[in-house]
């Protein structure tokens, strides 16, 4: 043993000092991170903050100026009235408004008949925006009708569509209701895959490149110890990573932390070590930096980007492409991370998802060394 620990630490201190003398390695590790923290957290919402809306009323009355105090009090609609649906027309087909909504000249008194009914014209090019659009008026409108009913006494035929029923919403594990919080956490997957597939994907193979890995075949190093040595200092950048987003995700994005921050740290230790081992996996297959690179891409990132649920639920898409988005290890690690922090120590997720990132690390491990051999071919 003190054969083995003396010879990890002469290799961990090598690649340790050749980490530091790259800085495209160090650019990668450190700054691209924080890039990406930023754009993620401030650059990139799914909320809807501004929604441009063309008022076409037909009916000016002043019930239909009660109904529209919800939108025109919200701060997410900038309200544009207009004279007709011609001009409403021209408006949304040039992208200057994202919505039409047409108050027709007979809705004051359907409304007293309790059939009042308006016209919702949404620009349909982006179709999330134009369901959250749809949600956000309806809300509104819906809020209007409920203060009128109070005012009238809650009669039920004064109410009508909505009765005597009050509606009150509470969303639970996004108390902000904002998509920051939703981002996040996945933005933390995204950086430990990027740091531990890609960058470890290249180093087996760069030494490869070199000829220098065919130096150490003269050496008792054995291939355990040089695949330890290679992980040590990633292993330390992914952590700087994940540190650098747990500290933007509480003091500039201000989410919250309901679970165990040590049980998240454990957890986010699991799957860097997935993602290391998946990165010296395809390193010592290929022995070439840019092959490595782009399989690390094209089967780590870009699968954790898109098939992870970090950009759409995967309970919407067919269940082929949701079978392949189970089978990864990112999809795994992004609901432990949702779980932990949004909804707190939910034990049947946590000990599931632990248990299939500890058998990905042990698969993707043994493959690594399994392909590490002291031999040229």
């Amino acid at each position: 043993m003190t054969g083995f620990w003396r010879r990890l630490f002469a290799l961990t201190r090598k690649e340790l000092r050749q980490l530091l003398r790259d800085r495209s390695a160090l650019a990668l590790g450190i700054a691209l991170p924080a890039i990406l923290i930023l754009i993620f957290g401030y650059g990139i919402s799914m909320d809807i903050d501004d929604a441009r809306v063309a008022v076409v009323l037909e009916d000016a009355s002043p019930i239909v100026a009660d109904r529209l105090s919800g939108l025109r009090l919200s701060r997410y609609f900038t309200l544009r009235e207009v004279h007709s649906m011609v001009e409403a027309r021209r408006l949304i087909d040039a992208h200057e408004v994202d919505a039409i909504l047409r108050v027709p000249g007979d809705f004051s008194a359907a409304l007293g008949a309790g059939q009042g009914r308006l016209q919702l014209i949404v620009h349909g090019a982006d179709a999330a925006t134009a369901r959250v659009i749809q949600g956000y008026v309806g809300g509104a409108l819906a809020q209007a009708a409920r203060r009128d009913a109070d005012a009238r006494g809650g009669d039920a035929g004064a109410t009508a569509p909505f009765g005597t029923v009050e509606l009150r919403p509470r969303m639970w594990f996004n108390a902000a209701n904002t998509s920051t919080w939703y981002l996040v956490p996945g933005l933390i997957v995204l950086i430990m895959t990027l740091v531990g597939a890609f960058l470890t994907s290249l180093v087996v193979a760069r030494e490869w490149e070199r000829g220098t890995l065919e130096a150490l075949f003269v050496t008792p190093v054995r291939p355990t110890e040089i695949l330890l040595a290679k992980m040590i200092p990633y292993f330390g950048v992914g952590m700087i990573g994940f540190s650098m987003c747990l500290l933007a995700s509480r003091f500039l994005f201000h989410v919250p932390m309901q679970g165990s921050l040590l049980l998240l740290a454990l957890c986010s230790v699991l799957y860097l070590f997935v993602a290391l081992g998946v990165g010296l996996l395809i390193s010592s297959v290929t022995k070439n930096q840019f092959i490595a690179g782009q399989l690390a891409v094209l089967t780590s990132f870009l699968p954790a980007l898109m098939l992870s649920g970090f950009l759409f639920d995967l309970n919407n898409v067919p269940p082929l492409v949701r079978a392949v988005g189970q089978a990864l290890p990112a999809t795994h690690f992004l609901e432990l991370i949702k779980t932990l922090m949004l909804a707190g120590n939910v034990w049947p997720i946590v000990l599931e998802d632990c248990a299939l990132l500890v058998g990905y690390a042990v698969l993707v491990l043994a493959g690594a060394r399994a392909a590490t051999r002291k031999r040229l071919a």
